[in-house]
């Protein structure tokens, strides 16, 4: 059984405060793009772990590994081996290991007709990371706490095109946080996506853009060339460092491959 684990940007993302148990408190857009990863099981004499097309190490602590063994505690479910090939870029803010992890999920509940409900999956996919959840839905949501609590809301760009760009820089999480300034938000960000796109702008942003921008200044660089090309909204992803475009065509985009590699993705 194979899924293909398509990839998240997030439009707005507001770091309200730092928890006591070290995390923090946020609240974001998850919406949902055809980036794909492709996750694969097969029944094996014991649990075993290949990636394809990425040097990332099948290790204990890879996501789908973990997804496997949180079943296993619950299940009796033999061993499979799990073939992952990567196209989702690493360290990009676009969710690629929590996709991976939640299909992972997914494919053991169908494949061993374990029949968790997806509520519970979700339940299951929060132990693995704070955006695993949202794969399950998949589907636009609103995420507070730690990414966690889901609220679905009305958002389609269908209608639009949407262009990410990754430079060759790798972000990892703890980096992105180790300089972000947490603060009460001024905007309301489900009012926000309610206004005109043309408008998200001048009120919608990420703030991990401050401190990564500072210190990495072609993420940057990528976002305002995105406006000079004509995007409607641009923003970095999640904590970085991909950064999208929301465009009504995508005509006379070539020179943008000189700043990383481009994906166009198309709507789900």
């Amino acid at each position: 059984m194979l899924k293909f684990a398509n990839a998240k940007i997030n439009i707005g993302l507001h770091i309200r405060k730092k928890r006591p148990d070290g995390y923090h408190d946020l609240e974001t857009i998850f919406y949902p793009v055809k980036i794909y990863d492709v996750v694969e099981i097969l029944p094996h004499s014991k649990l075993e772990l290949h990636i394809w097309n990425s040097d990332l190490p099948a290790d204990t602590d890879n996501l789908c590994l973990k997804a496997f063994r949180l079943l296993e505690k619950d299940f009796d479910i033999n061993p499979v081996k799990i073939h992952l090939l990567k196209n989702i870029p690493i360290g990009a803010g676009l969710g690629g290991g929590s996709s991976d992890a939640s299909s992972t999920l997914e494919l053991l509940n169908d494949y061993y007709e374990l029949n968790i409900e997806k509520d519970r999956l979700k339940e299951y996919a929060a132990q693995l990371g704070a955006d695993c959840p949202f794969f399950i839905d998949n589907k636009s949501m609103y995420a507070e706490g730690i990414g966690t609590e889901l609220s679905e809301i009305s958002l389609d760009l269908s209608a639009y095109k949407i262009v990410v760009i990754k430079p060759d820089i790798h972000i990892s999480t703890a980096e992105a946080y180790s300089n972000v300034s947490p603060m009460i938000p001024e905007v309301d960000l489900r009012k926000a996506i309610e206004l005109p796109i043309q408008e998200w702008k001048f009120h919608i942003k990420n703030d991990f853009e401050i401190s990564l921008f500072e210190k990495y200044p072609l993420i940057g660089d990528i976002k305002a060339k995105l406006y000079e090309h004509g995007a409607i909204y641009a923003s970095m992803s999640g904590s970085g460092s991909s950064v999208f475009g929301i465009f009504n065509d995508l005509k006379g985009l070539e020179e943008l491959n000189k700043y990383g590699k481009v994906y166009f993705p198309a709507e789900l």
